[in-house]
């Protein structure tokens, strides 16, 4: 396909702007903010590299490669399955495995170190031991979502002696660092046996609620959990209860429901919680950047001389297909 037009309405430095440019070298690459973007920008793009606000979906005309700068797909962007079928729509996942299985271990490690009592003991200048802490050599951590950042964090946990499962929404050969994989439908079986939980699951009809009261009584007494997916996968009121009542002994979350948090949110107060404000990802480490053009430039000679797309989506699953 000939490209004339690719419009990018991401952050993106000069170096990126090239790789792209080298991608489709008879193209015009135009940079512009997703603030000052007008209706005519989109409607002459061939190419899109962004998010576009779903609210502005109806302005494309002629797009034939929408490239996502986010891992997760939105429900607005699976739609153009049906509004508009011959656009391509891919992902950038494969990006974010790094940087936020990278988090995911901090916080665990935090939790699991009580290194967030420390810290808050440290502003109160209050020299306080708090008694035995855990390590993850011999623990079992269950990965919820066996993808790119599944899979990053599963390596990590297993080089300092983990022994992992994880659960995808196919069964296959067990990934580097991961002794069995299972389809969701072991679940409830293999929660109680796990004493980390880590969700990276996408926002789909089949994980909206997943962690509700019942999946978080089965949890193993005094285990953790981590949520880096999105925040509907767990019923939060539930997990409070759970904090409260000691049967989980620490949750990390990089996502919330809604976000930003309110202020007055208890889960703001919880002591044996981590909360971020959905940092994990995003661009705060360069290397995530960097991969997320590389995903785009490939897509766009993919688009060009026929090639095959990374990250594709499946509009009838909003997964990777």
């Amino acid at each position: 396909m000939n490209i004339r037009n690719v419009l990018v309405i991401m952050r993106g430095e000069e170096s990126h702007l090239e790789k792209l440019r080298q991608a489709a070298p008879e193209a015009e690459v135009i940079r512009q903010s997703v603030k000052t973007l007008t209706d005519e920008q989109i409607e002459a793009a061939d190419v899109i590299v962004g998010n576009l606000p779903p609210e502005r979906l109806p302005k494309m005309k002629k797009a034939r490669l929408l490239q996502l700068n986010t891992a997760g797909v939105a429900a607005p962007y699976l739609a153009l399955g049906q509004t508009a079928p011959d656009t391509v729509l891919c992902c950038a996942s494969g990006a974010y495995g790094p940087a936020i299985s990278e988090h995911m271990l901090a916080v665990l490690l935090m939790l699991m170190k009580r290194l967030h009592q420390y810290r808050d003991d440290q502003h109160q200048a209050a020299w306080v031991d708090h008694g035995t802490v855990r390590g993850l050599q011999h623990a079992r951590v269950l990965v919820v979502g066996l993808g790119d950042i599944g899979q990053s964090f599963a390596r990590l946990v297993s080089l300092m002696g983990a022994r992992v499962a994880g659960i995808r929404r196919r069964a296959g050969t067990p990934p580097e660092g991961v002794e069995q994989v299972a389809t969701m439908e072991a679940l409830d079986r293999l929660l109680p046996q796990a004493d980390v939980v880590a969700l990276s699951l996408p926002e789909t009809k089949e994980t909206i609620g997943l962690m509700d009261v019942r999946r978080l009584g089965l949890m193993k007494q005094n285990s953790y959990l981590i949520n880096v997916g999105r925040g509907s996968a767990v019923d939060q009121e539930a997990l409070l209860a759970a904090l409260q009542s000691g049967h989980l002994a620490g949750a990390g979350l990089d996502v919330t429901v809604p976000e930003p948090l309110p202020p007055d949110h208890p889960l703001w107060q919880q002591q044996n919680l981590v909360l971020t404000p959905h940092i994990s990802g995003q661009y705060h480490m360069q290397i995530t950047h960097d991969r997320i053009i590389d995903i785009a430039a490939h897509n766009i000679r993919a688009l060009r001389e026929g090639g095959q797309f990374i990250a594709r989506v499946d509009y009838a699953s909003g997964y990777r297909a």
